[in-house]
């Protein structure tokens, strides 16, 4: 594996910690309402790494794509549906009723890290968004899958299979995938918040940008 993904520095750390979080931590929800502007809506369907954890409201890198948005004239609106220590079965027992609630147009589906902390069967977090991904189609939405990589103290086999989940699941169901949600930051301490598993305020403009180039696609035209 290519060394931007080895997290030298705290992988051991993270993972004890990760698993303590995960166990422990109160599961804190983004609570964005659903826009009333008759916009289309792109939901994003994550865990503490899309629900601003640890960070001033409306600083996470869902409220920057929002900015974003209104900057380059896209009409679409932002709900943010994360919940901090959510796992892939969490997203898909909720999502019936985020779809229901919100009608979304796009899904950014940014779930499983909780699950290799919680040693999920991979077969399990695989079949899990699929069923997401497949909800999603249902209710006629798009979906951007995001996808991450586990430090490599849980093994290179396994860090590999993991990985592997989302390229298989992008290629498989034609899902546009960002490869790796923290790219660009993982062997950065500093852009870390104090746990050094979730990413710092600073940080979050460059999880954006990882996400951009998959999402902007499905959006069409700026308006004139």
């Amino acid at each position: 594996m290519d060394t931007t993904f080895r997290w030298k520095r705290r992988a051991a750390f993270a993972a004890l910690l990760g698993t303590l979080l995960a166990a422990t931590v109160p599961a804190r929800a983004a609570t964005t309402p659903a826009a009333t502007s008759g916009q289309p809506v792109i939901v994003v369907l994550g865990d503490s790494l899309s629900a601003e954890y640890g960070l001033p409201r409306d600083t996470g890198w869902v409220a920057l794509l929002r900015q974003r948005l209104t900057t380059e004239r896209i009409d679409y609106s932002v709900a943010n549906a994360s919940v901090s220590g959510d796992t892939t079965s969490g997203g898909r027992a909720r999502l019936p009723a985020v779809l229901q609630r919100l009608k979304p147009a796009i899904v950014v589906v940014e779930l499983g890290s909780n699950d290799a902390l919680r040693g999920v069967p991979l077969a399990t977090t695989e079949q899990n968004l699929r069923d997401i991904i497949a909800g999603a189609r249902q209710a006629r939405a798009k979906v951007v899958l995001v996808g991450m990589y586990v430090p490599p103290n849980y093994g290179p086999d396994y860090t590999q299979k993991f990985h592997a989940v989302y390229t298989r699941l992008s290629k498989d169901l034609g899902v546009p995938l960002v490869p790796f949600l923290l790219a660009g930051i993982e062997n950065k301490p500093e852009l870390f918040q104090a746990d050094q598993m979730h990413p710092a305020q600073q940080a979050q403009g460059i999880l954006l940008d990882n996400v951009w180039p998959a999402l902007k696609p499905l959006l069409g035209k700026p308006r004139g």
